[in-house]
């Protein structure tokens, strides 16, 4: 405020002056004029001064000025400063994230808001064959061109990698990972996981293998259990309890190999073939008898069908995927609970098939590891109902099959729904009859 107190009584001298000057010659109005015109021309000699600096010699000191330039002018120069410290920073900064981006193993792709390609690493160059003289700028559809990954960057849902094999040597695979940040820019990264791959190939292998060979000599015991049990009451019954146990475990071991070989099934082959609109209100029924067989009236199980599109999809592994919630339902509640198998609208234009029972529920400690072969969270209850451990396995592998996802909600004593949430995309309009 100082300063322009300062200026305005310099205008103010200079004005009185020129009166002054201009009164003796009976011209007060040239005078006037002559002292705003010194005013005016050092305010212009000012501007220019810094106009030079700011176009020409901007790095350096800014010229000698008193007063209110003099000011203005150190200002502009003590922020023209701090803005090349912080850009030195920030340049710093993008060169420590592009050097360490660099001694990355896996690919780092940076694409604008319309998905050009911006900037990558070397990795990107071995694993995807990027070339920085031609393909910077470009689309990454343009470049990486299989359909799963078009679907896959379009989508924009990017909770799950998406897996596929190397665009310039199939004999690699790579798992693909995109992230939103910034003004809908994208940050792709690409992780070679061919040793994985191949380890994982194997195990299915030896699974499928195993499981297969395994089949033979059980039906064979079977078989002849299944001889010797017509004659049981002509044994001791000592022995005949020991025929009557060897026969339970030989069909559990029969159930378990058939439920790992659907699962090495789920796994390698990727379906489809089988596909067509199926009837959700025959296909619910069909569960609910069946469960109802198993539980022999100890439940009250119902069908909710609010749903009135159809799910495509394969029937036999839809009901399959039905059958191990809803016999899970009724063999880990106690007697008396209520079962609903539900065909309902999800929130996102999507739909729900679910399994609701008012049962004793599960701790949520167990819920992210229910899904895994083997798992049991009461290992000595599950044993004795007969179950493989494989059930929920089997669940989400038909689910990620029909592009949907597995969601579990439970808490104890407050029962548990298990819910098969499929996209909008899935569905169709049901036909008559």
């Amino acid at each position: 405020m100082r300063l322009w107190r300062r200026e305005l009584w310099r205008l103010v001298l200079l004005a009185g002056l020129g009166l002054l000057t201009g009164w003796p010659l009976g011209a007060p109005g040239a005078g006037l004029a002559l002292g705003l015109a010194l005013c005016l021309g050092y305010h212009l000699y000012q501007l220019r001064a810094l106009h030079r600096w700011i176009t020409h010699d901007s790095q350096s000191e800014p010229p000698a000025a008193a007063g209110l330039w003099g000011d203005l002018m150190d200002r502009l120069y003590r922020y023209q400063k701090g803005q090349r410290l912080t850009q030195k920073r920030l340049l710093d900064t993008l060169r420590r994230i592009q050097e360490s981006s660099e001694a990355m193993r896996d690919s780092v792709v940076m694409l604008d808001r319309h998905g050009d390609l911006e900037w990558w690493n070397s990795a990107a160059e071995q694993m995807l064959g990027l070339k920085p003289a031609l393909d910077r700028g470009h689309h990454i559809t343009n470049l990486l061109r299989d359909p799963r990954f078009v679907d896959y960057f379009h989508r924009r849902d990017y909770r799950e990698p998406l897996t596929l094999a190397s665009p310039i040597d199939e004999r690699r695979v790579l798992q693909f990972q995109i992230t939103l940040y910034g003004d809908d820019e994208r940050l792709l990264m690409a992780r070679d996981i061919t040793r994985l791959h191949r380890l994982e190939q194997m195990r299915r292998d030896f699974v499928a293998n195993v499981s297969h060979e395994l089949r033979t000599p059980l039906t064979v015991l079977s078989g002849y259990l299944e001889t010797y049990a017509d004659q049981a009451e002509l044994m001791p019954p000592r022995l005949a309890r020991g025929l009557a146990s060897m026969q339970e475990q030989t069909t559990r071991m029969q159930n378990l190999v058939a439920d790992l070989l659907l699962l090495s099934r789920l796994e390698i082959d990727r379906g489809g073939a089988d596909h067509a609109a199926l009837d959700m209100a025959a296909l619910l029924e069909a569960v609910r008898r069946d469960a109802e067989a198993l539980s022999g009236g100890r439940h009250v199980i119902a069908v909710e069908l609010r749903e009135p599109r159809a799910l495509v999809g394969s029937e036999q592994e839809i009901r399959s995927a039905l059958s191990n919630l809803a016999f899970n339902a009724v063999r880990y509640t106690p007697e008396g609970s209520h079962i609903t198998l539900s065909w309902r609208p999800a929130a996102d234009h999507g739909a729900c098939l679910e399994v609701i029972d008012d049962g004793e529920g599960i701790d949520p400690v167990h819920l992210p590891r229910l899904t895994e072969r083997f798992y049991r969270v009461d290992k000595g209850r599950s044993a004795a109902t007969g179950g493989t451990g494989l059930g929920l396995a089997i669940v989400k592998h038909v689910l990620l099959r029909h592009d949907a996802r597995l969601e579990i909600d439970s808490r104890p004593r407050q029962g548990a729904t298990f819910r098969g949430l499929f996209p909008a995309a899935r569905l169709t309009e049901a036909t008559a009859g």
